[in-house]
């Protein structure tokens, strides 16, 4: 798949691409709406993969607007695209799927000078209560939510969650390395759920200075051509 992205600023990288996996785990088929869907990589690698799914994909950045259109085009996939803010979205439908890479960097870390970045990493941009109550009202009665965050603020997210009535039901944390502490929790959410809490085996990105046989299988499986570029 070909995606055109900035040259500069914000690109998609390997949490983009493990957050592809672990959805196509549980989305098949029905309505999915990608939030913050940046230049497409998450939204258009699942339609890709799976037939059943009618993809929609909202992102409030124009320049981002630009680079998705493009990559729609070129890579034949049926998708409709919101120029909106999350937040302010007025929709009237509700999806069987919500998946998300939003923004967690959380407010005390370092910012950096460039918007796109900004409303790409900081989660003041698209805050956690916020977020979690806009995807309980859009999600359906027995909805998947699936999005990734940081590994640090997990038990804030399933407080969070869990006020508006939304349940963790699976989590996998990704670490860079087996020594490593996780940096990344990947997270399923059923709406109205009474699961338990499934626990899968950590995701390790690296094995010493290569990309484990994991991540190597995942690369392929996504099989993508970045093209940086302005448009």
């Amino acid at each position: 798949m070909k995606l055109y992205q900035p040259d500069e600023g914000y690109c998609y990288n390997s949490d983009s691409i493990v957050l592809y996996g672990f959805i196509n785990r549980f989305c098949k088929r029905g309505t999915m709406l990608d939030v913050g869907a940046g230049c497409g990589v998450i939204g258009l690698l699942v339609a890709r993969d799976n037939v059943g799914i009618k993809m929609h994909g909202i992102e409030k950045q124009k320049i981002f607007i630009n680079y998705i259109q493009k990559n729609i085009k070129i890579n034949n996939l049926s998708y409709t695209l919101y120029h909106d803010d999350f937040l302010k979205f007025n929709s009237k439908q509700q999806f069987d799927h919500i998946v998300s890479n939003p923004p967690f960097y959380h407010d005390g870390a370092s910012r950096s000078s460039n918007d796109i970045i900004n409303n790409a990493r900081y989660s003041f941009n698209l805050p956690i209560k916020d977020f979690f109550k806009k995807v309980s009202q859009l999600l359906s009665p027995k909805g998947h939510f699936v999005f990734c965050y940081d590994a640090k603020q997990f038990a804030l997210v399933c407080t969070a969650l869990e006020e508006v009535n939304l349940r963790v039901v699976d989590v996998q944390f990704v670490h860079s390395k087996i020594d490593r502490s996780a940096s990344v929790v990947m997270i399923h959410v059923r709406n109205n759920s009474r699961s338990l809490l499934n626990v899968l085996p950590p995701f390790i990105a690296f094995n010493g200075s290569s990309f484990s046989d994991e991540m190597l299988s995942l690369y392929k499986q996504a099989n993508t051509e970045s093209i940086k570029c302005q448009i």
